[in-house]
């Protein structure tokens, strides 16, 4: 680690305990992906990390959220988990043709916990390190109107930016249809920089090529051109573990 990183470091520890919190029990890897996210800032990077640390406090219990408790959202049959990709980073798939905007906004948020949680487990290879990444593969084939829900694009995006830092690898999507351009331009105004820059939105040949040999044949999908059968993430068993 440079000087200029253990000085950050050092700062931020301090600015958590300005803060009545405490970063002991968390390992140098996840403190850094809060002061990455943060462009190296201590203070402000403080601030992500107790914010993060209440909001998980109230939002997940200590094993994570089960699936009994978003059982309506996983009937839905639209999100699956396909294994690591060449980079050793989960892959997390959902086909959009299948969702239809929640009636119940706090179980939507449950699940898109449950999902990220679920998700960064599968790539954790013993004990958890801190830094993993998850690699999003976002589907529009076949999407109608009645599919159309920008809050919960929004929704996940935020979540994935506010207390999942630095956990998006990279995010493909696939197959946007023309009407959703507007839609897609007005979910932009929500994220990152970050975020947009670890966004691909496969349009062409070549880009498709290269989205296929990133992902590697062996976890994507047959119905993407790899050799892989669909899985779906209810049906993905793991030890339980705690982002």
């Amino acid at each position: 680690m440079e000087e200029s990183q253990e000085l950050a470091l050092t700062q931020f520890r301090k600015s958590v305990e300005k803060l009545s919190s405490s970063t002991e029990g968390y390992e140098v890897p996840t403190l850094m992906r809060f002061l990455v996210a943060r462009s190296m800032n201590p203070d402000k990077a403080a601030k992500m990390f107790v914010d993060w640390q209440k909001w998980r406090a109230s939002m997940v219990p200590p094993n994570g959220i089960p699936d009994s408790e978003v059982k309506d959202e996983l009937d839905f049959k639209r999100i699956y988990l396909q294994g690591l990709t060449k980079s050793g980073q989960p892959l997390v798939l959902c086909q959009v043709s299948k969702h239809f905007p929640a009636e119940d906004p706090v179980t939507f948020k449950k699940f898109v916990v449950h999902v990220l949680d679920k998700t960064i487990a599968s790539g954790i290879k013993g004990k958890e390190v801190g830094d993993e990444k998850l690699v999003a593969l976002i589907d529009l084939s076949n999407i109608t109107y009645k599919n159309l829900d920008p809050g919960g694009f929004i929704t996940g995006f935020q979540f994935l930016q506010s207390y999942y830092p630095e956990r998006l690898g990279k995010c493909y999507i696939l197959h946007m249809p023309g009407f959703f351009l507007t839609v897609w331009k007005f979910i932009c105004r929500f994220l990152e920089e970050a975020t947009q820059e670890k966004i691909v939105i496969v349009t062409d040949e070549e880009e498709e090529r290269k989205f296929k040999e990133e992902i590697g044949v062996d976890v994507l999908p047959e119905e993407y051109g790899g050799q892989a059968k669909l899985t779906l993430i209810q049906d993905v068993r793991l030890p339980q573990t705690s982002p």
